[in-house]
């Protein structure tokens, strides 16, 4: 992994906490999550003029992203309304990059030396291992894990195709664009079907739409960029060091309490990115 796609990919992460902050800090969860993806809708309608089309080899890969980012977005909502972000989170994000590195090596032969997996498995379990804490305290949800569990598929699921989806459209803002416009569109829908008023109160979120969407589309976009650049297990292992940053944010901006286990998955989420750049190829 070059220098520049290593820096890209934590500038990225860093925009993910971000706009997870915001969430987070919103009252009511749904209507921010619906308002980061209708803004990250609109930002890709602005850029679509100035992106090239996807490639027609592209299109089932778009299609197959579509849906997968669909089931990220339900399941996300679903086990938010239930469980907190900070066991959530954790779990969701620190599953993927294992389930990354397995699927691309099943369907496309990836393969990865012992230190590349050796950094996988840090920094996945440093990042899940955070949710350990609030086990500890008693407030460990069972049903919200296990629908974090599911988080982690699709997001693993959406990741392995819109990595070679990209490579295959020839741009990844085209790739992008198209899909961060077709997800809000299809997302929008079903929010107008089965949430009345969700949308409504989505658009009533004016820093969700703008800081919140904007962070979400720059940061996926840097993203799926990177996947045309290194290997895409590498790519959403280093990204899922956003947690890091979304607990610094947590302490700093949120007031959040951090105790020595979350120093101590911190520690080792950051020595995971460091044995990846270290290894860079």
């Amino acid at each position: 992994m070059s220098t520049t796609v290593f820096v890209v990919v934590l500038f990225a992460a860093l925009l993910h906490a971000v706009w997870n902050a915001l969430v987070k800090g919103g009252a009511d969860k749904a209507a921010s999550m619906t308002a980061v993806i209708l803004g990250q809708g609109i930002c890709g309608l602005v850029l679509l003029p100035f992106a090239p089309l996807p490639t027609v080899e592209s299109l089932p890969y778009l299609a197959a992203g579509m849906a997968l980012h669909l089931g990220y977005n339900i399941f996300l909502i679903q086990a938010y309304r239930i469980g907190d972000l900070t066991q959530v989170y954790p779990i969701a994000r620190g599953a993927s990059p294992l389930l990354v590195a397995l699927g691309t090596a099943v369907f496309f032969g990836a393969t990865f030396d012992s230190w590349e997996m050796a950094a996988i498995v840090m920094i996945s379990i440093g990042i899940a291992s955070t949710s350990l804490a609030r086990k500890a305290d008693g407030l460990f949800q069972r049903k919200a894990a296990v629908l974090a569990l599911i988080t982690g598929g699709f997001i693993a699921g959406y990741s392995i195709v819109d990595g070679h989806g990209a490579r295959l459209a020839g741009s990844a803002l085209g790739y992008f664009g198209w899909l961060s416009v077709l997800d809000a569109v299809v997302f929008l829908v079903a929010s107008a079907v089965f949430r009345t008023g969700l949308i409504h109160r989505a658009i009533a979120l004016p820093l969700h739409l703008t800081v919140g969407g904007g962070a979400s589309f720059v940061a996926y976009l840097l993203v799926v960029w990177a996947f045309t650049q290194a290997p895409i297990a590498l790519v959403t292992a280093l990204r899922e060091t956003s947690i890091v940053f979304a607990l610094l944010i947590g302490a700093t901006v949120l007031h959040e309490r951090i105790n020595l286990a979350k120093v101590g998955s911190t520690a080792m989420t950051l020595s995971g990115a460091i044995l990846l750049r270290m290894n860079r190829s």
